[in-house]
């Protein structure tokens, strides 16, 4: 008997150590897909050179990327419930590895945009699927630490693009910051595939089918709405807007009459998943305004110089980095509720004290903000995550990863666009060429907009608080498939 119970404890903790090696996998998924938008960006000055081009044309090496993510996010996710996370997972690791080979073996401009689109496709499959695969994997008092993990490793990600991206550039020339993703991208596959257990079987009724016409709309309308916010082929945006909100017009209508829609009607009558999908885009709005304003402030208002001005940005996602895990423990241990309203008042709180600068406290006096905007940002994450992946039926988890991350993109590029206007009315000229003072008051304009942005969403995080029923008692570890659960 005592050999038994010694052989059963044997064999659970190998299966543990496995699965372990699953969580990394997914871990350097995360953090494959967000380098990939970050290290492109960096090399569009010698894409430009080597194949004389002008930047109106290079820019789609990045904007490839990015549409394709997120016209295909929810696709992609709700792909992943009806034939298998694992599988269509590491289809995408393979397909996001394989168009990194080609882009850096690219002879032309064209064919380095198809790459980066296909490269997307696999990092659309990658971020949909590693946050959904927690769900499965994860002990359910656990899952705080691990969306925490996938948090940090995306900040990671995001802050090693362009540092990495120039180093790689001036030493091995533009190929080397995609031929750089390959040896990881193969890691992260033979890691998910020894540490991530099987998909089960199910029937075709309980998968349902995949709802291609309603998939293609979504992708057409988020493409149509994108464009509009980047300006992308030349088109006016108050057309391609206007396309847009005639594709989610569709869109419903067909979903209505579907049998097996790719978004359940019912869904949207859900105040809490609405709330919390709102919520994200409305912060990543915010988060994105202190990219677009960063470096104006301080090179124009503070007078840095450029490795300096790199140096100051990255402390952003050098604190997200830092705080994901720290931030997910404490949601395992306080709940998703108080911790998301924690991190969205240290965001108001930020962007407020970011509203009231000026070029006098220097340096210190931008830095402080922003990293309590990104410590609260970091928790923000992790709770909301949190709440919205631990309490779905599996059947649902891909697709609702795939709507959390388009939520996230969407308010990225959003913006990109908005908080930009917001910017260029506070300066009143050309932010290249205006006074300092001029740049401080764009500052500060943009960031009470991005206050009031966040306060919006502590206003909604309020009213889901008080919707919600009340606490259920300690639930039992959620198991993976034959058992396995995985510990961060």
């Amino acid at each position: 008997m005592r050999q038994a119970v010694a052989q059963g404890d044997a064999g659970a903790e190998e299966a543990g150590g496995t699965v372990r090696w699953g969580l990394a996998g997914l871990a350097l998924a995360m953090l494959l897909s967000s380098l990939g938008i970050s290290i492109a960006n960096v090399g569009l000055p010698a894409l430009a050179a080597a194949f004389e081009v002008p930047f109106r044309e290079v820019q789609w090496v990045v904007l490839a990327y990015l549409l394709a993510i997120t016209t295909l996010i929810v696709g992609v996710g709700r792909l992943g419930d009806i034939v298998g996370r694992r599988r269509l997972l590491l289809a995408g690791i393979a397909l996001f590895t394989a168009a990194s080979a080609v882009a850096a073996a690219a002879s032309g401009l064209w064919m380095l945009v198809a790459a980066r689109a296909v490269q997307g496709l696999g990092a659309a499959a990658m971020m949909a699927l590693a946050t959904a695969f927690v769900g499965d994997t994860v002990p359910k008092a656990r899952i705080g630490r691990a969306m925490g993990l996938m948090g940090t490793m995306s900040a990671i990600g995001t802050a090693l693009g362009p540092t990495l991206g120039g180093t790689l550039i001036a030493a091995f020339g533009w190929p080397a910051i995609f031929l750089a993703t390959v040896p990881p991208g193969v890691a992260a596959f033979l890691l998910v595939r020894h540490g991530l257990p099987a998909d089960r079987g199910a029937a075709d009724g309980q998968r349902g089918r995949f709802d291609g016409p309603g998939t293609l709309i979504l992708a057409l309308t988020l493409a149509a709405y994108a464009l509009a916010m980047t300006g992308g082929f030349g088109l006016p945006a108050p057309v391609l807007l206007l396309a847009a909100a005639g594709g989610a017009g569709l869109f419903l209508a067909v979903e209505a009459r579907t049998e097996s829609p790719l978004l359940r009607l019912e869904l949207l009558r859900d105040r809490a998943l609405c709330g919390r999908l709102a919520m994200t885009m409305l912060v990543a709005t915010v988060m994105m305004a202190t990219l677009v304003v960063g470096p104006f402030h301080l090179s124009r208002a503070l007078g840095l110089e450029a490795a300096m001005v790199g140096l100051v940005m990255s402390a952003g996602p050098v604190v997200s980095a830092l705080t994901g895990v720290p931030a997910g423990r404490l949601v395992d241990r306080f709940g998703s509720a108080g911790m998301t309203g924690l991190g969205l008042t240290l965001v108001t709180a930020g962007c407020l004290l970011l509203a009231l600068l000026s070029a006098t406290p220097g340096v210190a006096g931008y830095v402080g903000p922003l990293v309590m905007v990104t410590t609260g940002y970091a928790q923000f994450q992790a709770a909301n995550n949190t709440a919205v992946m631990s309490k779905l039926e599996a059947d649902r988890r891909g697709l609702i990863s795939g709507l959390l991350n388009l939520s996230r993109n969407l308010g990225l590029v959003t913006g990109a666009s908005a908080m930009g206007m917001v910017f260029a009315l506070g300066v009143g000229t050309d932010a290249a060429a205006a006074v300092p003072d001029a740049v401080a008051a764009g500052t500060r304009m943009t960031f009470a907009v991005g206050a009031a942005l966040a306060a919006v969403a502590l206003a909604i995080a309020w009213g889901t608080a008080r919707q919600a029923p009340p606490a259920a008692p300690p639930a039992t570890p959620l198991a993976a498939p034959h058992g396995e659960t995985m510990q961060p």
